[in-house]
């Protein structure tokens, strides 16, 4: 039965896989931004302070679990658990997981304490300084209360991704829907007693129905738990040997989000907020292309070196990477020309922060989306170094330009959007000139071409949205869903329709499938019966 389930779940296609996880990261994304109308309806419109606290909260919480968890999950393990699964040795696939979760769940206990007992001084001496006393006691409170998320999350992240291996995404996708809903619900449940500190109650229920969900997925797998805490046993002990080099690089990005928020309270109330649902918005296409595309491809990737096939690797990685980068234009394009639209209809009132912000980290999303594939071509070879070693170039970099551009005299809080805009861009430019002095072979002359063409294609993309902006103006009257609504679509699909239709016409490989599917559609034969 285990076998039969192991072998269907391995002939999930990519695209079927793929499009199931950009669907699932779509309505999570759509109830992330339902959270946060909420949160800005409720909230920041009303006391700017009491949301940027809230958001406060969360960033030592995350530091732990991106530093400590979040590297022995995913990238770090799924080579080592390909290569079991490939000669079929299941028993220390088993071992090796139980083994982590084991491990983890000791360590993150501690992290819990520790988050607990310091709370207080770690928001105001690192955190957010300059909140007031009354937001300091809000923020101290809500991290106390998600003080074991980071354990939660490290059981859920290690349990999906041995789903991963196995093929298996769905159960990957949904468990974090739940727990933007818990947090959805908790916005109508405390808004008007317990306030934003009803907000923590919901986020800490959220993350335990994400792992209770995650848990489901393991069902068929056949997952025996090993009640063993040692480093000996299974794969263990190799994952912890890579283990420094990814959490340092997860850790280093976090205290960038530290530094980031640090700066942010500087510059008074709001901006915590402000710069937090902007990059939200950033979040959204890098989740739901960059994330999806990249999940489900790494597998695939991971599984053609266990088979000690690197042609199949270097094949399957091109065209992930081209693919990604043609869905990734048109999307920078869309996003700039929108971000007004964008900002009204999704956080009303502080729309011209939020959309002030947004529109300097348009250029981010284009390298955020093409960074989650390049740092995958390194881990597949299980090589962490090269990545955290880039990651710590680029985040001192944004540290600079942090410090340097985030002045109300300089460009204020957009000064944050643009420094991220130019490390990001900064990351992919060094990662791609290590894979070409690794390997010529693979970034070639036919690459190369493709990348200009869709360079091209953009130019009429940007040509499109201008006209429909100029069309469809983003009036001040323009207020609601139907309105903001319909125009965001119109220009959108405008800007979409042309970049498909001029890649066509320019010979690329990646609208041949719509165009094949829509013919399949229009001119498939009607039984009469």
């Amino acid at each position: 039965m285990n076998r039969f389930l192991y072998k269907a779940n391995k002939k999930v296609s990519f695209g079927g896989a793929t499009t199931m996880l950009i669907v699932v990261a779509l309505v999570g994304q759509l109830l992330g931004f339902f959270r946060n109308r909420l949160i800005s309806a409720n909230f920041t419109r009303l006391d700017p302070g009491s949301t940027d606290a809230y958001f406060a909260a969360f960033q030592i919480p995350d530091f732990f679990f991106l530093t400590i968890a979040a590297g022995a999950l995913g990238v770090a393990v799924l080579p080592f658990l390909a290569d079991r699964l490939e000669k079929g040795d299941r028993k220390t696939v088993w071992e090796t997981i139980s083994g982590l979760l084991n491990l983890l769940s000791v360590v993150m206990l501690v992290v819990a304490v520790i988050v607990f007992a310091f709370a207080r001084p770690l928001l105001h001496y690192v955190v957010a300084p300059k909140l007031d006393p009354h937001q300091l006691d809000q923020a101290t409170t809500i991290m106390r209360i998600i003080a074991l998320n980071p354990l939660l999350f490290t059981l859920s992240g290690l349990i999906t991704s041995v789903q991963q291996a196995f093929g298996r995404f769905f159960f990957f996708a949904v468990a974090p829907l739940f727990y933007n809903i818990s947090i959805i619900i908790s916005v109508y449940v405390f808004k008007d007693n317990l306030g934003i500190v009803g907000l923590g109650f919901g986020a800490f229920a959220g993350a335990f129905v994400q792992l209770l969900i995650a848990t489901l997925g393991l069902w068929g797998l056949g997952f025996k738990w090993i009640p063993k805490v040692s480093i000996k046993v299974g794969d263990i002990k190799p994952i912890l040997q890579r283990l420094p080099a990814r959490s340092i690089d997860q850790g280093i990005d976090s205290i960038n989000s530290i530094v980031e928020t640090n700066r942010a309270t500087l510059l008074g109330k709001g901006p915590v907020s402000y710069y937090n649902f902007a990059t939200t918005l950033m979040n959204v296409p890098v989740m739901l292309f960059g994330t999806a595309i990249s999940t489900v491809a790494f597998p695939r990737l991971t599984e053609r070196l266990a088979q000690g096939r690197p042609d199949l690797f270097h094949k399957e990685f091109f065209k992930v990477l081209r693919l990604m980068f043609w869905i990734a234009m048109p999307i920078v394009v869309i996003s700039y020309f929108t971000r007004g639209y964008l900002a009204r209809l999704l956080f009303g009132d502080v729309a011209p922060e939020v959309a002030l912000i947004f529109g300097y980290l348009t250029i981010a999303i284009l390298f955020r989306i093409i960074y989650s594939i390049v740092s995958r071509y390194f881990y597949a070879q299980k090589d962490t170094k090269t990545p955290l070693f880039v990651s710590l170039f680029a985040i001192g970099l944004n540290i600079v330009l942090v410090v340097k551009l985030a002045h109300p005299e300089v460009y204020g809080i957009a000064g944050l959007a643009l420094a991220q805009s130019i490390t990001a861009a900064v990351e992919v430019v060094l990662l791609f000139g290590i894979m070409f002095i690794r390997d010529r072979y693979l970034l070639n002359r036919e690459f190369w071409g493709s990348i200009l063409k869709v360079i091209s294609v953009t130019g009429f993309s940007v040509i499109g949205a201008f006209i429909m902006v100029s069309l469809l103006p983003l009036e001040i009257t323009d207020r609601g869903l139907v309105t903001l609504g319909v125009k965001f679509t119109a220009i959108a699909s405008g800007t979409m329709l042309i970049h498909v239709l001029m890649s066509y016409l320019f010979g690329l490989d990646e609208p041949r499938p719509v165009f094949r599917k829509l013919r399949q559609i229009i001119f498939k034969p009607i039984r009469i019966q």
